[in-house]
């Protein structure tokens, strides 16, 4: 199948959100706008795949008029927009919850634990809205945890103690733990910090494009990501066609069938929504 083939069957496109579609202001280039409301009407339809909490994207999937599900929480959400049917959720288990609270409480980390529609901290955590970098979610300060440990799709730890996160990752892999994923990383904006995100196992933006595409009956290669960062990666092990933006990771770059001339700054998804749009004319 040629390229001109392949895009004019193209279904759906799923895009990172920050450092990709959105500006870094956090806005979406009017050119952009004008090309997905576009597409739409050649039936090709548009979704997100963020480590934004749903809620955190429903102002964006407005503004774009998007009427599909969308991928939140690096795959651990998936919600239909703008109905809000839950379609997938991944729930840690609550030993683990626990277990992650008082590691923190143990080794004075900061801990949140984050559910659907907010992000929920305590009295002793009241630096967690500086410290994380969950754009555009709503924080939630309560007296304690030990309601909220059934809902819980992500708990993330935050400390200037790389040998503390490092201690409690270690907790959380096996043999210590089953069915965990836990990433650890230095934090990109604030000197000194280290993040600790632990979900449950199987939960990757991958993962669920697999389970969007499953739910909406399309297949792989009718489908086009986007992405500029690490968490996109498993996106771009699928047989999607794989577009980096020109500020992209090299390890993204590397795995790209097309990059972007122009930077999520300069609307980089609009030039291959552009040649998706041509190809749908032609």
């Amino acid at each position: 199948m040629s390229d001109k083939e392949r895009l004019k069957n193209i279904k759906i496109v799923v895009s990172d959100l920050d450092g990709t579609l959105l500006k870094n202001d956090g806005s979406v280039g009017e050119e952009t706008k004008k090309l997905i409301r576009e597409l739409h009407n050649y039936d090709v339809l548009f979704s997100f795949a963020t480590g934004r909490l749903h809620s955190a994207v429903t102002d964006i999937a407005k503004d774009l008029e998007i009427k599909n599900p969308i991928i939140s929480l690096d795959g651990s959400v998936i919600k239909d927009f703008p109905s809000g049917e839950t379609i997938f959720e991944s729930f840690l288990k609550i030993k683990y919850v626990e277990k992650a609270v008082k590691y923190a409480d143990d080794y004075l980390l900061n801990v949140a634990l984050c559910h659907a529609d907010a992000i929920y901290f305590t009295e002793f955590n009241t630096v967690i809205p500086n410290l994380l970098n969950k754009f555009g979610a709503k924080y939630k300060e309560v007296s304690s945890y030990d309601n909220l440990l059934d809902k819980t799709l992500e708990i993330v730890l935050a400390g200037d103690n790389k040998e503390s996160i490092e201690f409690v990752k270690d907790k959380f892999t096996f043999p210590y733990a089953f069915g965990c994923n836990a990433s650890y990383y230095r934090s990109q904006s604030k000197r000194g910090l280290y993040y600790l995100d632990i979900r449950r196992a199987g939960s990757s933006k991958g993962k669920g494009l697999k389970r969007l595409l499953k739910y909406l009956h399309i297949k792989p290669h009718q489908s086009v990501v986007m992405g500029d960062w690490y968490n996109d990666i498993s996106m771009f092990e699928s047989d999607a066609i794989k577009v980096a933006v020109a500020n992209s990771i090299p390890e993204l770059i590397r795995n790209a069938d097309h990059v972007t001339e122009r930077s999520n700054n300069n609307e980089g998804p609009a030039e291959f929504l552009e040649m998706i749009l041509r190809a749908k004319k032609d």
